[in-house]
């Protein structure tokens, strides 16, 4: 017996839209794991202007040849978009590129938060809060954190992609005795400056939080803006096998 009854669209996309979409979100995470692509993501989620090819080859050291395909990459997968400029001049205009609309932000986009974070941190400072309050707050955070990671889990691999999402590009140099972790970027530093013991404190106690959790490493030093720049945290890391 037919049914009249309307299709359910609740259930959200069919199956080969599900596919489709899951094959487009692929294309992007493996246009991002490459190390040169994801930096030229990062510039262009932090500049306010679409960027040019030659600026964008000049901030990350690099021949203008080896940037062009990437973005190409980068525009076929839907992360860009580009942007035809003319010169006022006979020739080619040139092009510059930014982000899509739909693109993943990985917490780099304007939001409203800085002006939050702005005006918390006026208030805590009014209300006398000290580096130790906000650290056992970011602590807290950190622990959290960590909680989302399976057991077992790399430490310090773990914490370079936490701090990653939060926008602090971390690079690390291991040595005997642990890694040394830096934060390329800050992107709190305009509030770092202002609030230096509040900012960095509430920073320290992320990364002590979450190493404390999820084990395996331990802060050994943390080096704030106050003490070396860019800011900085001493690992001791537990090795297999020591």
């Amino acid at each position: 017996m037919a049914s009249n009854a309307e299709p359910d669209r609740s259930a959200g996309p069919a199956p080969a839209s599900r596919r489709a979409i899951s094959r487009s979100r692929l294309d992007i995470l493996k246009a991002l794991g490459d190390n040169t692509r994801y930096a030229i993501y990062l510039e262009l989620a932090r500049s306010p202007l679409p960027l040019a090819t030659a600026e964008i080859a000049d901030v990350l050291g690099l021949h203008v040849n080896t940037v062009r395909p990437h973005l190409e990459r980068m525009r076929e997968v839907g992360l860009l978009e580009v942007h035809a400029e003319g010169r006022g001049t006979v020739g080619r205009p040139q092009h510059r590129y930014s982000l899509a609309a739909d693109a993943p932000s990985l917490g780099l986009e304007p939001s409203p938060y800085p002006m939050m974070a702005r005006v918390l941190l006026h208030a805590a400072h009014e209300a006398g809060l000290d580096r130790s309050e906000l650290a056992e707050a970011g602590r807290v955070q950190g622990a959290a954190d960590a909680h989302q990671w399976p057991s077992g889990s790399a430490c310090v691999d773990a914490l370079i992609v936490e701090q990653a999402k939060l926008g602090f590009d971390p690079a690390v140099v291991d040595d005997d005795d642990g890694a040394t972790m830096a934060f390329a970027h800050c992107p709190f530093r305009d509030l770092a400056e202002t609030y230096p013991d509040l900012v960095c404190g509430l920073h320290c106690g992320l990364v002590e939080g979450f190493v404390e959790t999820l084990g395996g490493a331990r802060v050994a030093e943390f080096h704030s803006l106050l003490a070396r720049e860019p800011c900085q945290v001493e690992l001791a890391v537990e090795r297999v096998g020591g």
